[in-house]
């Protein structure tokens, strides 16, 4: 049983649900960007952080991990507690707890603290990334969502690579408090718009679903990965922390999801699973993403171990991307609206898999023009593949589901970045270790650590390859989009 609320309080019916749609869109937008910056801002600051603290990289790195492992485990639960409360409402809390906790964190004082207050700020976050696909869909007109979807896929990799940018800068200018409280004013504005546009009429369950045991389940399956992952990345060599990590992963895995099966009022209805229009575009999602930041981790090792780059000069490297896929993400989704076709995300990733091939050849050749090809038409390739893929996941399922298919794209998206970063990682460490070199990688022969980070640039490719195959089997019904 459902009810029938508007979020602000007026009764539903009357006004068109489209009435505030860009208003909500630049507010959905703006608190995704601000999100997603903090998730990658903070590694610039690291170094500076463990001086200031007087810790070791094993203790600071925590700042970045415990954000990481929060926000990716709770995006699922917060997605179903939106059903509950109100997309809308959650939204608005979300952006409150976000902007409090980087209050919080910029004024801490010590290292437990600052990972304290990451862990409410990761929460937040988890509360905007898990609706925010829901709220664009839902108050945007159905001609009209595949390029508003566009602007989401371009938002997400524009903050992704962004971050370092704009952290090498703050903490150079200002000190490393000041990646947390540039989100302040940010942060206030978004609250005062939120609260005067952020209205929206929609179906509410009456119950909130108590699922706590696959809730359980699912933070510790999300942070038995990461963890496992974390000390292969780092050690560069199977280590006890990974080897229990992994059997944690794994016994948690299985556990969640015979409880979720037997569950009468599951966190997430696996059956949604069953339909390849959806399965499918989903898997394509943690692909894209892991064969994209296996690229951002290793690629600036490049530059400066390479080629002699200075970190500036690597950051106006990797803006070519987002700049090409704020200009292709939305005309993706243009297209899309005018013809729903499935081969737009398949021709996407095709021209995605040439950019891979294209990265790895000229890496080991070091020609630059080749490399500035790859970024153009690898922001080409995602900008085409997201809007379609994404806007067929959330036509999938019925409107009442939305919630649980934009929480599930942010958990994809999410998994698939942290996927990509560890094993980008581990990846070079163990091609460097395997050429019997044990130093910072940096440091690395020029040579030895081109030819290492080609051979990751084929993997990516690889990856591409499948996802291709993906967007081309996919069920043709997601071209038909609900209403």
């Amino acid at each position: 049983m459902s009810k029938n609320i508007s979020s602000a309080g007026e009764p539903p019916g009357g006004l068109s649900p489209f009435r505030h749609r860009y208003a909500v869109l630049i507010i959905v937008l703006a608190s995704v960007l601000m999100a997603v910056i903090d998730g990658t801002v903070v590694n610039i600051a690291l170094p500076t952080m463990t001086r200031f603290f007087a810790v070791d990289l094993s203790s600071s790195q925590w700042t970045i991990t415990a954000y990481l492992i929060t926000m990716t485990s709770l995006l699922l639960i917060f997605g179903k507690v939106s059903e509950y409360v109100g997309r809308a409402r959650l939204f608005f809390v979300g952006i409150i707890v976000f902007t409090g906790s980087s209050l919080a964190c910029g004024l801490s004082m010590g290292l437990p603290e600052l990972i304290l207050f990451r862990v409410i700020q990761g929460a937040g976050a988890a509360m905007l990334f898990s609706i925010s696909s829901a709220l664009i869909f839902a108050t945007t007109p159905p001609e009209e969502r595949g390029r508003a979807m566009g602007y989401l896929g371009a938002t997400v990799a524009i903050g992704s690579i962004a971050g370092p940018i704009v952290g090498g800068f703050v903490v150079d200018s200002l000190g490393w408090q000041y990646i947390f409280f540039i989100n302040i004013p940010i942060g206030i504005l978004l609250i005062i718009a939120a609260a005067a546009y952020l209205r929206i009429d929609e179906k509410r369950t009456d119950s909130l679903s108590r699922d706590w045991h696959g809730s359980a389940a699912m933070v510790v399956m999300f942070a038995a990965l990461i963890l496992a992952l974390g000390s292969l990345a780092e050690s560069g060599h199977i280590t006890p922390v990974a080897i229990f990590s992994a059997i944690v992963f794994f016994i948690t895995l299985g556990l969640f999801i015979r409880h979720e099966r037997c569950c009468p009022a599951p966190l997430l209805d696996l059956s949604v699973f069953s339909d390849r229009a959806f399965l499918f575009p989903v898997i394509a999602v943690v692909l894209v993403f892991i064969a994209n930041f296996m690229m951002a981790v290793v690629g600036p090792f490049y530059f400066e171990g390479v080629l002699g780059y200075r970190p500036s000069q690597v950051g106006l490297v990797f803006l070519v991307t987002p700049a090409v896929m704020v200009i292709v993400a939305p005309l993706a989704g243009w297209l899309y609206d005018r013809r729903s076709d499935r081969n737009y995300a398949a021709l996407g990733m095709v021209i995605t898999t040439i950019a891979f091939l294209l990265f790895a050849y000229s890496a080991l050749t070091r020609e630059i023009p080749g490399i500035i090809i790859a970024f153009v038409l690898f922001g080409t390739g995602v900008g085409l593949f997201q809007s379609p893929n994404n806007t067929a996941i959330m036509s999938v399922l019925p409107r009442e589901q939305l919630s649980t298919a934009s929480s599930v794209i942010a958990t994809s998206r999410n998994l698939g970045m942290a996927l990509g970063v560890s094993l980008g990682s581990i990846l070079l460490s163990f091609q460097l270790l395997a050429a019997g070199y044990g130093g910072d990688v940096i440091d690395a022969d020029p040579a030895l650590l081109a030819v290492s980070i080609s051979r990751i640039m084929l993997v990516s490719a690889c990856l591409s390859v499948i996802v291709v195959l993906l967007s081309l089997l996919k069920n043709p019904r997601t071209d038909k989009k609900t209403a």
